[in-house]
């Protein structure tokens, strides 16, 4: 039968995402059959599913990591922030709409059937699910309704993992209380805790380790120090976008407050021969970069306000007029263009924006959305390309006949006439070596990366790193079978 257990944190971002990773890919290599579940994310940096929907990324990871093809039975409930009161709901990989706080907190309830459902359906196929909480069991004020954390825990019959980041300091305090404040049957579903992110010798918090235990009543599991090579795996918060200092060929990247799917710079980031320049508001974009590139954004007439807002379009207008390389990928690339036209006020009041004007092509938002799994070859140098498109909109123009993309008998993306500044709505194209190759070349850099082996390479580096720090034997015989009610056993 199906066992499960879940992963909790004292905080956001203790690192349950990577915890999660780390622990599937250890089941994988100890013979296990397993899954990671996630009831409700909040995140824009989505994946493409096999069946057809979208992840959150994190997702996607902890199931290549698994040994399985992503499926939206993972993260049945993922929102994507639109602003700061309000976000898009993607329910079993598809959006059913947009709601603010108040309207979602409403809508909660009758989401959790929908996460039962999957959780359930991702049951029938696995031995062990490692289910990843969301925020923080500790926000006792969102408890109503809950479907993320011990609301989830409580319906399905999980027992939890509870995880504190002691790099963020007050670690006992994070970890006591919670239980402190949980309600009793919630603490009760708790049944072990770990710490994580540990800088140092471990030794020193030993008194630490046993004043949590003697105050909460639950044993430790472990004390995880920092995971040096975390960067080398495609992040999914904002948070975790980094700089990466390496060669002289220097990408710059301007940090738009709604980026989305920026996973498309972590290959980038590990090549020896490029400096990866994330450019926050505030600062100017760099003179000197070889290539300037605009990733996606969940809002793109937001985020180009945002990015006039920070005299980006001036330092852009003078990067192109010393003939330096630009690249816009999605929303970035409808932002490059001349116009950006919203007749049905999907980002906001209907209307219309100018865009940049380097790309001579014009996008309409539209609220269909083009979301799959693309395969691509690039025109210059004829090297294949897979990823993923994840977008609103159309976007047409003269130099869309100039697109640099080929997807079976149609050109994908387009660029100016001197091809210094390219456009496309396809993710993931520098996770493909021989491409990325190429177009490093062009910009007088080598690549010497294999960026998915890579990948493989560092989660296994983060299970053996788990396996070292953490009990997992027992970790894994404290996981259940879940409480799942026989109606949805009977879907599938």
């Amino acid at each position: 039968m199906t066992r499960a257990i879940m992963i909790q944190g004292a905080g956001s971002n203790v690192g349950k995402s990577l915890l999660v990773a780390g622990l599937a890919r250890a089941c994988l290599r100890r013979g296990i059959s397993v899954a990671p579940f996630k009831p409700q994310n909040m995140s824009n940096n989505a994946a493409v599913t096999g069946d057809g929907g979208e992840i959150g990324r994190a997702q996607a990871l902890q199931a290549r990591a698994a040994g399985r093809t992503p499926l939206t039975h993972m993260n049945p409930v993922l929102l994507k922030p639109e602003g700061a009161h309000g976000a898009q709901v993607i329910v079993q990989g598809h959006p059913v709409g947009s709601l603010g706080a108040w309207g979602y907190t409403r809508e909660k309830p009758r989401l959790m059937g929908a996460v039962l459902d999957n959780f359930a359906r991702l049951g029938h196929s696995t031995d062990l699910i490692i289910v990843e909480g969301a925020g923080s069991p500790a926000e006792i004020n969102l408890r109503a309704g809950d479907i993320a954390n011990m609301g989830f825990a409580r319906a399905a019959g999980v027992p939890v993992i509870l995880v504190g980041d002691i790099d963020r300091g007050g670690v006992i305090a994070q970890i006591v209380g919670t239980q402190a404040v949980l309600d009793p049957d919630d603490a009760g579903m708790i049944r072990g805790f770990a710490v994580n992110k540990f800088r140092g010798d471990i030794s020193l918090f030993a008194d630490g380790e046993r004043a949590i235990a003697a105050r909460t009543g639950w044993p430790s599991l472990g004390v995880v120090p920092w995971f040096e090579h975390a960067w080398r795996l495609p992040p999914e918060d904002v948070q975790d976008l980094t700089s990466s200092r390496g060669g002289a060929c220097r990408i710059a990247v301007p940090q738009l407050g709604r980026i989305a799917n920026f996973d498309d710079l972590t290959p980038l980031a590990g090549e020896p021969g490029v400096t990866l320049d994330i450019i926050p508001p505030g600062r100017p974009l760099p003179a000197d970069a070889d290539l300037i590139l605009v990733a996606g954004s969940k809002s793109t007439i937001a985020d180009l306000e945002d990015f006039r807002a920070n005299g980006w379009d001036i330092d852009l207008a003078a990067h192109v007029r010393r003939r330096g390389r630009v690249l816009g990928v999605c929303g970035g690339y409808q932002m490059l263009g001349r116009r950006v036209a919203d007749p049905d006020g999907i980002e906001g009041p209907p209307g219309a924006v100018e865009g940049l004007g380097h790309l001579d092509v014009e996008t309409v938002l539209q609220p269909h959305k083009r979301l799959g799994l693309t395969e691509a070859r690039h025109e210059p140098s004829g090297t294949p390309v897979r990823g993923y498109e994840i977008h609103l909109g159309e976007t047409v123009g003269p130099d869309c006949e100039r697109g640099w993309l080929c997807v079976g008998d149609r050109r994908e993306g387009a660029q100016s006439p001197d091809g210094r500044v390219q456009g496309t709505y396809l993710h993931g194209l520098f996770a493909e070596d021989a491409f990325r190759a190429a177009y490093l070349a062009d910009l007088g850099a080598v690549s010497d990366l294999l960026y998915e082996d890579a990948v493989d390479t560092t989660l296994d580096a983060l299970a053996r790193h788990l396996e070292t720090h953490l009990d997992v034997d027992r970790l894994l015989s404290l996981a259940a079978e879940p409480v799942i009610a026989p109606e949805d056993q009977s879907k599938s």
